[in-house]
């Protein structure tokens, strides 16, 4: 066998190995992922189980923080964020702008709404109430670009998404960066139901078991045919 075919015929082991050194290092960097993650869930479910605090004129809120809005809600209609679901049912969040008493605007999300048969009819919704009232919920950071099939019209009050910015436009008022999951019941037949926050642990451990499962596949492979090279003489 000439030089050249034995480099050729080693290529395929040097893939191999390759490979699966490759595979154990992304597995470890997905579990070092998951790790991070770990730590940033205490701290969500630290925050979160906190008691509600009052925010102060001017104050920015740690996001997962429950906090306690002292306000009055702007008399316009609320907006509409299709296909959300509650129990396996379609329905809408129900989202309107709270102005603060420091003068600043927060898009709270009200609850979920179910929708009628007819889904090309908005359901009625129930507005909020007049007055200075006072909101309890817990502070989000909206998705900073979620995944929408068309752009929504600039006027259209149902929107595929919740995006700052875009209802700031429709609103012609500046709005903060987070906003708020209200919490408290209020009498208004909208479903308050939210999700334990999750920051994704399992999905890094999933994949980490993906890698992991490649690099010991390679490493089995290459093994074995490289067993029979140096047994029989098998060109693999």
């Amino acid at each position: 066998m000439s030089r050249v075919q034995g480099v050729v015929a080693l290529l395929p082991f040097v893939a191999g190995i390759a490979v699966a050194v490759a595979g154990v290092m992304l597995g470890q960097w997905q579990l070092r992922r998951a790790g991070e993650k770990t730590d940033l869930q205490h701290r969500i479910e630290q925050w979160a189980g906190l008691p509600a605090q009052t925010l102060a004129a001017g104050e920015e809120p740690r996001t997962w923080r429950r906090v306690v809005l002292r306000g009055h809600w702007l008399a316009v209609p609320p907006v509409l964020i299709d296909n959300r679901t509650h129990q396996r049912q379609a329905g809408y969040h129900v989202v309107a702008p709270f102005a603060l008493d420091d003068g600043r605007t927060v898009l709270v999300n009200r609850g979920w709404l179910a929708a009628d048969g007819d889904r090309r009819q908005l359901p009625q919704v129930a507005p909020p109430p007049t007055g200075t009232v006072e909101v309890r919920g817990q502070v989000r950071e909206p998705e900073a670009d979620p995944f929408r099939l068309a752009a929504d019209a600039a006027d259209s009050r149902l929107r595929q998404n919740l995006v700052v910015q875009e209802i700031s436009v429709l609103l012609a008022r500046p709005l903060t960066a987070w906003i708020l999951l209200q919490t408290d019941e209020a009498g208004d037949d909208l479903v308050r139901d939210w999700p334990r926050p999750d920051a994704g642990i399992e999905r890094h451990q999933g994949y980490a078991f993906q890698w992991f499962g490649l690099a010991t596949l390679a490493a089995g492979l290459t093994g074995y045919f490289g067993w029979r090279r140096m047994r029989h003489g098998d060109p693999a």
